[in-house]
């Protein structure tokens, strides 16, 4: 199996999710991509002390990079419509600075909890080695990174841009889909073309201020593979501590609904049970958790732990 790399460069950076754009990059199922990214604002240098942007790489073109900063896309050989992508994830490096942003980039929240609406930014320094993060308040903080952004284009006839998580993944913002975790997204187009970016350097369930430590990542190891064998209609993830499955929608209680019907399927399919039993049995023993509510579709996400029951 290979290895390959991707870096932020005219060619591989897109915003948007679509079956025309020209891939970037193709693998074989079973090899693997170290991707290097921007932050999500596109920026190739820290912000100043103030918390205004460094320089945004440019130039960028309105249609095309209408989104976070993603690299990709990724054409993976022998994916087809109908058929699962798993994205093994690696080890993954943030860069050396991140940000957070508090008030008008909260999607109006700062108007319902009393916040000043002008911007309120944090900036952070990163230790990748000592794994903490300290903002410019002495606030510090464990790391724990990930990517927000990880997807495939649908069937759309046009750009779609990167804000949104939709069935074939994309701002996901799953604070679980760290090193160690499998994401499992279902294909819709040939080939898959899968793309990550917005990296996070530490996220809470709800990323209730709009933004996490947004940062670039240094280094991101993701391993692709294919399955035929599972017929999915939204992500799922096994992680070392539980199975996850995530539901999207405009309405929070819709995106539960999703979540918990994919987590039955889940729940029959590893274990055996009738839905009957995985309903009453997902009462007692999975976890609903908000993802995030400021991508305008609401993430939910079910967890059921490994440790949880002990199956006959």
């Amino acid at each position: 199996m290979a290895t390959h790399q991707l870096k932020p460069h005219r060619s591989t950076l897109h915003g948007t999710f679509f079956h025309e754009w020209e891939p970037a990059l193709t693998i074989a199922p079973g090899d693997s991509v170290e991707f290097e990214t921007l932050d999500a604002r596109w920026s190739i240098e820290s912000p100043q002390p103030d918390g205004t942007p460094g320089h945004q790489f440019a130039p960028r073109d309105d249609e095309r990079d209408n989104g976070h900063a993603l690299c990709g896309s990724i054409l993976i050989e022998g994916a087809q419509p109908g058929m699962v992508l798993a994205v093994q994830i690696g080890a993954l490096v943030p860069g050396t600075w991140g940000w957070t942003v508090a008030g008008g980039w909260a999607n109006g929240i700062n108007e319902r909890v009393g916040t000043d609406p002008v911007d309120f930014r944090m900036n952070w320094t990163l230790d990748s080695n000592a794994g903490i993060g300290v903002n410019q308040f002495g606030h510090a903080i464990d790391l724990s990174p990930f990517f927000g952004v990880m997807g495939m284009p649908g069937t759309s006839g046009h750009p779609v841009p990167s804000w949104t998580p939709r069935p074939q993944g994309g701002n996901i913002d799953c604070k679980e889909l760290v090193e160690g975790a499998t994401l499992f997204l279902p294909i819709a187009v040939e080939g898959g073309l899968f793309s990550a970016g917005d990296g996070h350097a530490r996220q809470g369930d709800g990323e209730v201020s709009g933004t996490a430590i947004e940062c670039p990542i240094s280094s991101g190891m993701l391993t692709f593979g294919l399955r035929d064998d599972l017929a999915l209609t939204t992500p799922i993830a096994r992680t070392d501590e539980a199975w996850l499955t995530f539901g999207f929608d405009e309405d929070l209680d819709e995106a539960v609904i999703i979540a918990l019907d994919a987590m039955l399927d889940v729940m029959g399919r590893e274990h055996g049970l009738n839905r009957s039993q995985a309903l009453a049995l997902s009462s007692v023993a999975v976890d609903f958790r908000v993802t995030q509510i400021v991508n305008g579709v609401r993430g939910v996400h079910a967890m059921l732990r490994h440790d949880t029951v002990r199956w006959a």
